[in-house]
């Protein structure tokens, strides 16, 4: 009878000690179900908060995002370096070949938005850096102002348009490439049309050797602005990549 007794109670216990293993079995499962909901909805979150987080992998779907008060300053920062850094203009508008300025301002004018780009991943963003540098030069040369702003929104549909947005590296350095070499048509067509006597006696030598000049200059020239500018995109890429490893630029 005390060995049946003592084979009960130690059933019992077992069973006890059983059941409570199922519970909490039961309750860790309950636990790590609640975890991953967590988990999802904090990554939903930083999603919502910050799209261009996945950034580098071009996930993020979105082309159109607000602009923060941080963002413009940047951009602004990058314009005023691309001011800066094409003081030289003024030395070379007496000189009478097609594109020359382009050429001597396309590497800074590649690099700065490049950089700005990688930093400020919004639609719109070129062409803040068009608008504040050209608030500069509209005192200089009306038209440039024209010039910058509109290649800056032409620049900006076709990457809209290509990569939907400035998810990928590629996308900001294409913009950036672009941008330049598009005011050789466009000043070309406002001279050859818009301008009169007047204008062109006013304007430098450079501004009027778009209109009259040899044509192989003209498609020489073009192509080594498009080849200064591509590898300024290029060069601003890898400066931005540096910056943001050494923590200058929050990514």
């Amino acid at each position: 009878m005390q060995t049946n007794d003592k084979c009960a109670q130690l059933n019992t216990c077992t069973s006890a000690r059983d059941a409570k293993a199922a519970v909490v079995a039961t309750n860790t499962q309950q636990d790590s179900a609640n975890i991953e909901v967590l988990v999802s909805h904090i990554t939903a979150n930083a999603a919502t908060a910050h799209p261009y987080v996945a950034s580098s992998t071009g996930r993020d779907k979105s082309a159109f995002r607000r602009f923060g008060i941080s963002d413009v300053v940047f951009l602004a920062i990058m314009a005023a370096c691309m001011l800066l850094s094409g003081a030289v203009m003024p030395l070379i508008t007496q000189v009478p070949l097609f594109g020359i300025i382009q050429l001597c301002l396309g590497l800074q004018f590649s690099i700065f938005p490049a950089i700005g780009l990688m930093k400020v991943r919004k639609v719109g963003a070129l062409c803040f850096m068009a608008l504040f540098s050209g608030i500069v030069l509209v005192f200089m040369f009306p038209p440039m102002f024209v010039c910058l702003l509109a290649c800056a929104v032409i620049s900006e549909l076709f990457t809209i348009v290509l990569f939907r947005n400035y998810g990928k590296n590629i996308a900001c350095a294409f913009a950036s490439a672009l941008y330049m070499p598009l005011t050789l048509p466009f000043l070309y067509v406002w001279i050859r049309f818009f301008y009169t006597v007047e204008d062109k006696a006013q304007a430098g030598q450079a501004v009027n050797a778009y209109v009259g000049g040899d044509v192989w200059i003209a498609i020489g020239m073009s192509v080594a602005v498009l080849a200064v500018c591509v590898l300024g995109a290029t060069i601003g890429v890898k400066i931005a990549k540096e910056l943001k490893k050494a923590g200058v630029i929050k990514k």
